[in-house]
This record gives structure tokens, sequence and C-alpha cells, in this order.
């Protein structure tokens, strides 16, 4: 399998600054990462609403975390220590290690890497104040199930997503040919199509998730690679697996 990539040209689409790990996994794997990053991340204008509940963190009974973002943006504000007693939940494993290296001990991990499957997990939450940080347009699911369990649910996001359009280099680099583009979420989804021409039903779109996976098919994309891991490395393996056995 570790030739199934060999000399292949895949797209990451991911933020620049957070491209180079997949891309050293792809460099690794024998491939050709080509580098078009379709959206950047950046700060809420006004961060007083998440200062206000850093502030007052004790009056919540877990804070649920939903991607690495979220934890960093939030470091960003906090000007405290954390309070070893609350209860955190992260997303998966990437979340859980930023919040690992922060010294925060995550409580619950659901062992699929959607927000849905983080209200179902916490079936101890019927009632309780939760705090939930995320991004600017986060899906609403994972609030919406929360509350219907009568759960107070505090809702801030702590960064945005923005379409990115991508050097000239880059363009030039999609016109020479690509063996696949991959989405790493929604965003990514939605930052190709805004940025770039609509690939060729030929070309392979891979998916780090179903969810992520269904965006792309609502824009027309030919997806026919879906990470089981939702993860850079579960999409690596998914990439390598369709190469594999086409």
């Amino acid at each position: 399998m570790r030739r199934a990539l060999r000399n292949r040209r895949i797209v990451v689409t991911r933020p620049e600054a957070q491209a180079e790990e997949f891309c050293s996994q792809l460099r690794a794997a024998g491939a050709c990462p080509i580098r078009f990053p379709t959206i950047q991340l950046a700060p809420i204008p006004d961060t007083r609403p998440l200062q206000r509940a850093l502030e007052q963190l004790e009056s919540f009974r877990w804070v649920i975390f939903t991607s690495v973002n979220g934890v960093v943006y939030t470091w960003r504000t906090l000007n405290r220590v954390w309070p070893q007693e609350l209860k955190v939940a992260a997303i998966g494993p990437a979340t859980a290690a930023a919040l690992h290296a922060r010294t925060v001990a995550v409580d619950f991990m659901p062992k699929e890497f959607r927000a849905e499957r983080i209200a179902t997990g916490l079936r101890m939450l019927d009632g309780g104040h939760v705090l939930l940080l995320r991004a600017e347009r986060a899906r609403p699911i994972l609030a919406d199930m929360l509350r219907a369990r009568r759960v107070h649910v505090t809702e801030i996001a702590v960064y945005r997503t923005l379409t990115n359009r991508p050097p000239a280099a880059a363009y030039a680099a999609l016109q020479k040919g690509v063996d696949a583009i991959t989405f790493t979420s929604t965003s990514t989804v939605e930052g190709f199509t805004t940025v770039a021409e609509h690939p060729s039903r030929d070309t392979l779109v891979a998916c780090i998730g179903p969810v992520t996976a269904q965006a792309a098919r609502d824009h027309g994309y030919n997806v026919r690679a879906i990470a089981r891991e939702y993860t850079t490395g579960g999409l690596l393996k998914a990439l390598q697996e369709h190469f594999e056995n086409p």
C-alpha cells in the first residue's frame, strides 16, 4: 500500500497554517501534495462574550470543544488558570491532544468523531449548564440535541472561517492536472467551490468524513473515498486504499 500514492498529485485544501502535517504524511507515502488553501481562519472580532464565559467557567458543568481551532483560539483569550475539576469533552484525538498540551484533562471523547456523537455520548447530561466553544458557522445539531434534553447551552463562536484565494502558483499547479482533491471540512468544500473551477467527474474527491462528503456531493463533486477515521491519517489511508484497489 505504501506504493499506492507514489507520484500521485494530491490537492490539499486545508488552511495554509494547518496544511503541513497532512502534506508531510502525503510526501512520506510518495505522493506530491499540492497546497491549495481554500479557507483561512481568523479570530472573532468581538471576544467579549468569550471573555465573560471564561471568567465564569466554574458555573458550567461541561465545556465542549469541537475542533483544535476552538482550543487554539480559546487559549488566545484565556487569561486565567483552567479549573481542573471542570468536565471537558473533545470531538476527537487531535482536539484532545491540543487540550492535553495545555494540561487540560479530557473526560469524554466519542468513538465516532462527529459533533452529534458528543450529545449522544453524554447521556448523564439531563439538565445542567454546558459551554459550547465552536466555529462561527458550525452546524447547530449538537446544541439542538443538548437543548432537547433540557440542557442549558451557552454557545460561543471563538473563531471564523473565511474564503481564501490561493496564490497564482497554486492555480498553475492545479492546471497541470491532479489525481485527487481532498476536503477536510465543509468549509474547504465551500471555499474550493468559490475560488476554483469545478473538477471533471473523473477527478477523485476524498473527504475526511461523511458530513464533509455530503457537503461535497451537494456541490456536485464525485466523492469516491471517505475516511473511516475522521483524521488526516484516516484520509491518507482512504486515498491509499482507493488507489490500491481503484
